[in-house]
């Protein structure tokens, strides 16, 4: 059973930093492509990063570009998201996203449950 485990969600002020981790289990994690998407209130969820099997690339949503990185360390199964210089419009859950197909942008099957991440202005 695929189990993705979403953590380090907090509150933060404006232009402050915060790390996201995903801890995969049940799954040969190596093979997906992992990526992080986020919910705010009352709106659809959205792509906010991907980094491929190796991790030599990845892709970003235009608003985090140069504040936000996707790593992976496939030794331990683990997914990060380090954000820095948060705005409040970066308000959201974050969720952990595992995607065998491996196409940019676009959600595989597997979710965590979410992080929240609460910016304050």
């Amino acid at each position: 059973q695929v189990q993705l485990v979403e953590s380090g969600g907090g509150l933060v002020q404006t232009g402050g930093s915060l790390r996201l981790s995903c801890a995969a289990s049940g799954l040969t994690f190596s093979w997906y492509a992992m990526g992080w998407f986020r919910q705010a209130t009352g709106k659809e969820r959205e792509f906010v990063a991907k980094i491929n099997r190796s991790g030599r690339s990845s892709w970003y949503l235009d608003a985090v570009k140069g504040r936000f990185t996707i790593s992976r360390d496939n030794a331990k199964n683990m997914v990060y998201l380090q954000m820095n210089g948060l705005k409040p419009k970066d308000t959201a859950v974050y969720y952990c996203n595992a995607d065998l197909d491996g196409t940019a942008y676009v959600p595989g099957d597997y979710w965590g449950q979410g992080t929240q991440v609460t910016v304050s202005s």
